[in-house]
């Protein structure tokens, strides 16, 4: 699928940002957050010792300032000289807007000209001396995180050893280009500062799998469009998260992004939605949502377990080996709701009036309870409430080889429900188009997330579950 030129200007035009898919994510938490906590808590700090109390118009004045700096920039590969500069720059004009709002609405005069006064000279100075001690424990924050994500980087050119050079030289990127991929004999490239010639682009699948290889960047000329299509269709079997440096053709799209890495351009390709400030709103919405559930459906849980224990031979708790985030494999908790428990080589799907059905199972699967215990999956973080169903290990082995980017639907947590079960896929998908439509569906899920779009899922699902007529 291509999109237009205007529409991939506008893209380009877009302002970068740092790409914190390999950098800790308490390291990103912090940057994000350490310079409205510095504002914040200074004007706390201030509201006690000078006024006496932390009243309700303090309150107020944090919750806008808070507002207005979060979320925070990174500031980390800055001088200090740009780093002064960039932390007067943006306390001067966070502040003079609130003056001038707090002029025209009477506002200011609730606070004492003393504390104005302290509070305004205070946060730069403790917001710069924050992000240089952040800059020295940065590296240890990163190291922290454990072994670093391997890379790939395709085209041996100018461009691309300027960005496996800076990226080895950075200390807050936890990344490792483990070496180049080139279809050009080594003698006709240029000096590679050390850095491997691992094969040539038919070899790239396979070196992706050998090398455990998490990042691809490729550094080629618009001009090879033809050769790129064809890395691309080669990758799409892995689970690599790839990237263009800093040239772009168009093709088929997922969280395409503009970003800045260790100085140089580059473009996401195909990319999880939830890196950074995502990341952590999905995951905090799934632990919150997961529990409550949970908590509240205790006792239906044990009603449930007992009923099957009672009426059918066999566990309650019917566990699959399936594929999540990342391709690699996980293990699934459900209701059992058959008289068999395929994980095979060979797993059947259910069909309507199929006999392995049990009665109370037949019951679970139309409304869904059967999947319940999949909200422990959440809590673990193997799954999320919402995302690409996942499959089991010997359908996905089959339908990879057969559709085109199906593994791409695993650069995130499998989810309870998603975005193809509410728009027609749910139950069986005894035909190669009915699979193809859910992986559209996946793949469309990846490309638009947004919290309310998960909201939107979850709420289709429970309509979908009292009137549903596809799942047996």
């Amino acid at each position: 699928m291509y999109i237009d030129q205007s529409s991939l200007q506008g893209r380009l035009s877009e302002k970068p940002a740092e790409v914190t898919s390999s950098r800790s994510s308490a390291l990103y938490g912090l940057e994000l957050l350490l310079s409205p906590a510095i504002a914040v808590s200074s004007l706390w700090a201030l509201a006690w010792w000078l006024d006496g109390g932390l009243y309700p118009e303090y309150l107020v004045l944090a919750v806008l300032v808070f507002s207005m700096t979060f979320p925070g920039e990174s500031r980390l590969a800055l001088s200090w000289k740009l780093l002064l500069f960039e932390v007067l720059r943006t306390w001067s004009i966070t502040f003079g807007l609130l003056v001038g709002a707090g002029m025209a609405t009477g506002y200011v005069r609730m606070f004492p000209n003393d504390l104005i006064f302290v509070w305004v000279s205070l946060v730069p100075a403790a917001d710069f001396l924050a992000w240089l001690m952040l800059k020295r424990a940065a590296p240890v924050l990163v190291k922290l995180q454990g072994p670093p994500t391997r890379a790939i980087v395709i085209g041996m050119n100018e461009q691309g050893l300027l960005l496996a050079g800076n990226l080895r030289r950075s200390p807050y990127m936890n990344i490792e280009v483990i070496g180049f991929a080139d279809d050009r004999p080594r003698e006709r490239l240029p000096e590679s500062e050390g850095f491997s010639l691992l094969g040539d682009f038919n070899a790239l699948p396979d070196l992706v799998k050998t090398y455990q290889a998490s990042l691809i960047y490729i550094s080629l000329p618009m001009v090879t469009q033809p050769r790129i299509l064809n890395i691309l269709d080669g990758l799409k079997d892995t689970t690599a998260s790839i990237y263009f440096v800093p040239d772009l053709f168009v093709t088929d799209l997922i969280q395409s992004k503009p970003a800045v890495l260790c100085g140089v351009p580059v473009i996401s390709v195909c990319d999880t939605p939830f890196r950074g400030l995502n990341g952590m709103v999905k995951r905090g919405s799934d632990i919150a949502l997961s529990a409550l559930i949970l908590l509240g459906l205790l006792p239906l849980l044990v009603v449930i377990g007992l009923a099957i224990r009672m009426t059918s031979p066999g566990p309650a708790i019917f566990k699959q080996r399936r594929y999540g985030q990342d391709g690699q494999e996980i293990v699934v908790y459900k209701f059992r709701s058959m008289t068999v428990a395929e994980d095979g080589l060979k797993v059947h799907q259910v069909q309507r009036n199929d006999k392995r059905v049990t009665r109370i199972g037949a019951l679970l699967r139309k409304t869904s309870l059967d999947e319940l215990p999949q909200f422990f999956n959440v809590l673990q973080g193997r799954m999320s409430i919402v995302g690409p169903r996942p499959h089991a290990v010997a359908h996905n082995e089959l339908y990879r080889k057969l559709i085109k980017g199906y593994m791409v639907r695993h650069k995130v947590r499998p989810g309870i429900t998603g975005w193809a079960q509410v728009n027609g896929y749910r139950g069986e998908t005894d035909t190669l188009d009915k699979m193809q439509g859910r992986i559209d569906f996946d793949l469309d899920y990846l490309r638009n997330w947004s919290l309310k779009l998960d909201l939107l899922i979850i709420l289709k699902t429970i309509r979908l579950v009292f009137k549903d007529q596809a799942a047996f």
